[in-house]
């Protein structure tokens, strides 16, 4: 997994910053009410907790929020999570999740993805975040696909320069099963593109709600 304190001092260049939290903000408002009453009530508050064991009471929650969490997570503990919202969840409340985030890089329609994705997809083991793994889990605990939509990862298009410098990086998911003799293949591949420095297209990821039924 990957290593966020590592990662912090320079995760909004990569990542990017406040135009993507903004457009992942913008597109969770289109799934679900403004939350005035809570709003009001909990100016501020924070709550440290685990995804797995949530310290809140049962059908206490009109929305649990998941952003790019559940593909970080095994098999057993992202069941686990999803268990857990529908547990908090009031009847008509909703889960807010991505799916498919590694989907939004991997299977982009530009040169450098091009060359990546395949070998990502034969050694990619587990996709803990699949659209059909979420709402299979979420049916069980009473859970069910009410709204989706979509928003744009600001500033995450890969460069093949940037991706030959991912892919150097080692023991990071499906890259370890490929192994460095394939990995090294793709990076000659990706040298040999054009426009080296030159971003491709930003992912546009999949932000899904599921409803807690009556």
């Amino acid at each position: 997994m990957l290593d966020y304190d590592r990662e912090a001092g320079r995760y909004d260049a990569t990542r990017g910053g406040d135009a993507r939290a903004r457009a992942a903000a913008e597109a969770i408002e289109t799934l679900i009410s403004r939350a005035a009453v809570a709003a009001t009530r909990l100016p501020g508050r924070i709550t440290l907790g685990d995804a797995i064991r949530l310290p809140l009471m049962s059908t206490s929650a009109d929305v649990v929020t998941m952003v790019w969490l559940l593909h970080l997570l095994d098999r057993a503990a992202s069941a686990s999570a999803l268990a857990e919202a529908g547990r908090v969840l009031r009847p008509g409340g909703l889960l807010i999740t991505t799916v498919g985030k590694d989907e939004a890089v991997y299977g982009q329609a530009d040169d450098a993805a091009a060359i990546v994705g395949p070998v990502r997809a034969r050694f990619e083991r587990d996709q803990t975040d699949s659209l059909d793994r979420v709402r299979d889990i979420g049916r069980r605990h009473g859970l069910a696909l009410a709204a989706q939509t979509t928003f744009t990862g600001f500033g995450q298009g890969l460069s093949p320069r940037r991706w030959r410098k991912l892919l150097r990086r080692d023991g990071i998911g499906w890259m370890a099963g490929a192994g460095r003799e394939r990995l090294d293949a793709l990076c000659v591949a990706l040298r040999a593109l054009p426009d080296q420095d030159r971003s491709r297209p930003d992912p546009v990821y999949r932000l899904v709600a599921l409803r807690k039924g009556g």
